[in-house]
């Protein structure tokens, strides 16, 4: 039985790996320290409904003998354990630089010691480049554009220059360039995913990070929404099985892609402003109140990936639109609300 590990596995994108991998037959193992709001919630929901295949290490990935004992006789590791937003490194950037970059190397030592180490799949974040210093962009339309017709319509590329804005982009950013380095270093075969916006079931959305899912559950609720800038900031949002048949894809293209760090995102085809997810959540009948606030630390005007190295070395192609996405998504939190009022 195959056996793979998931660091951070009871958060958002853990825990859908964990059940899709669950669901193929495989054994998991997943590392996580539940401190995260609503992730326990997540590890019941997988435990509910996988039984024993699914085994449990409580604890931080910085505990070097908890990492060992977690990987013993895994075939793949994925690695999401992370400090996620911006706004708390910015407060705590000690603990920030701690759980990104000393958790990722604490990791990496002890997938060294292995004889013959399973493959890593790290996620990094886009926020690796900054402020996407070269890139103009200027209003169009109600949202912010390039004003380079081939950024436009490809997106930004991995060439693009490392900026490690924020205490958040520098603990990733450093995390992110060991991971590429021991690949080289020490053959450890790896690879990294520089993300854009993820969204789906399972996630715990809020103000900081994971702002799809925080928008819908504000509306849900008939809470407000606080617009941080102007609300024309332009993301690609890749919905979350989108982009876990891109990691199975990196596992499976591991020995040609290993030492390689790859944009990934909805890609041009999946863009939309603040404002237009606003525009999205009213046609599903659940339009929030906004307020307003000042431009955020780091934040980008627009970061679109180019995810087009990726998709020529394994033929993947993000499938789910903006707008079948959010409404999914819509649809699960809704029902998630009326079970746990039922339960209540």
């Amino acid at each position: 039985m195959k056996s793979s590990l998931i660091t951070g596995g009871a958060g958002f994108v853990g825990t859908n790996l964990a059940d899709r991998l669950l669901q193929q037959g495989q054994r998991v193992v997943v590392l996580d320290d539940l401190s995260r709001a609503g992730v326990s919630d997540n590890l019941t929901w997988l435990r509910q409904s996988h039984g024993e295949r699914l085994q449990v290490e409580v604890g931080d990935v910085r505990d070097a003998a908890l990492v060992r004992r977690a990987l013993h006789r895994v075939d793949e590791v994925f690695h999401f354990a992370a400090q996620v937003a911006v706004t708390t490194s910015v407060t705590s950037p000690l603990h920030d630089f701690g759980v990104n970059a000393v958790g990722t190397l604490t990791l990496l030592e002890e997938l060294r010691r292995i004889d013959e180490p399973p493959p890593l799949l790290f996620t990094s974040t886009n926020k690796v480049y900054g402020k996407c210093a070269g890139i103009e962009v200027a209003r169009r339309d109600g949202r912010y554009a390039p004003t380079d017709p081939g950024v436009e319509r490809y997106g930004l590329g991995e060439d693009l220059p490392l900026q490690f804005t924020s205490p958040y982009g520098c603990s990733k950013g450093a995390a992110d360039q060991y991971v590429l380095d021991y690949a080289d270093t020490y053959a450890l075969p790896a690879v990294v995913f520089r993300m854009s916006c993820i969204y789906g079931p399972h996630q715990c959305g809020n103000e900081d990070q994971g702002w799809v899912a925080h928008f819908l559950k504000q509306a849900l609720a008939g809470e407000p929404v606080t617009l941080y800038g102007d609300g024309r900031q332009v993301r690609d949002i890749l919905y979350v099985e989108d982009l876990l048949d891109a990691m199975q894809a990196a596992m499976e293209h591991v020995d040609a892609l290993t030492g390689q760090a790859f944009n990934m995102g909805g890609g041009p085809d999946s863009t939309v402003s603040l404002l237009e997810l606003l525009e999205l959540i009213g046609e599903l009948g659940s339009a929030p109140e906004v307020q307003h606030g000042d431009w955020r630390v780091g934040d980008q005007r627009y970061y679109v990936s180019d995810t087009r190295r990726f998709s020529d070395a394994t033929g993947w192609a993000a499938k789910t639109a903006p707008e079948q996405g959010v409404r999914l998504l819509h649809e699960w939190l809704g029902s998630s609300r009326l079970l746990r009022a039922r339960a209540s």
